[in-house]
């Protein structure tokens, strides 16, 4: 319980065990004026009344603006939510975005390998032939001058490059 809530319970236990200490008192009739005319009545009943209307009265309006309290954080909870929900999609979204972006880049990637793979085996074939024109290039040459008595001079023929 907090200090608010145990100061206004002491106060009203201090009102009421004041009444029932006092009770013939405020139950005595006085003459009590109210402005145009005058009465005969007991004004300790009525003060008390009056007091207990007050509370009944604050006591209404703390409840009411409690409620409407408790209605607005229902409400902010509510949008909260929606709001939440929203940036949840939206980033689902974003992700899904960032996925097919990546799907698309590994996509070109491997399109990218695939075609340098192409060119590495073209070239690979294109060596490989070079290489093959020159060992067939030498081998003639080695056989023309087998027949000559001897292997003086090694050449290679710049034009037989593919």
């Amino acid at each position: 319980m907090n200090l608010r809530t145990l100061i206004l319970l002491l106060i009203m236990a201090a009102i009421a065990a004041l009444a029932v200490l006092n009770w013939p008192l405020l139950a005595t009739p006085t003459i009590m004026s109210l402005g145009l005319t005058t009465i005969e009545a007991p004004l300790g009943l009525i003060m008390l009344a009056l007091t207990a209307l007050m509370a009944v009265m604050f006591l209404a309006y703390v409840l009411g603006l409690h409620g409407s309290v408790l209605l607005e954080a229902r409400r902010h909870t509510k949008e909260m939510a929606a709001q939440r929900e929203l940036a949840d999609k939206a980033e689902a979204s974003r992700f899904t975005e960032l996925r097919n972006f990546l799907d698309a880049q590994h996509s070109a990637m491997l399109a990218r390998m695939d075609a340098l793979e192409a060119r590495m085996s073209s070239r690979l074939k294109e060596s490989d032939n070079t290489t093959a024109a020159y060992v067939g290039q030498l081998e003639d040459q080695l056989h023309r001058q087998g027949g000559q008595g001897g292997v003086t001079e090694l050449r290679i023929e710049p034009g037989l490059r593919p």
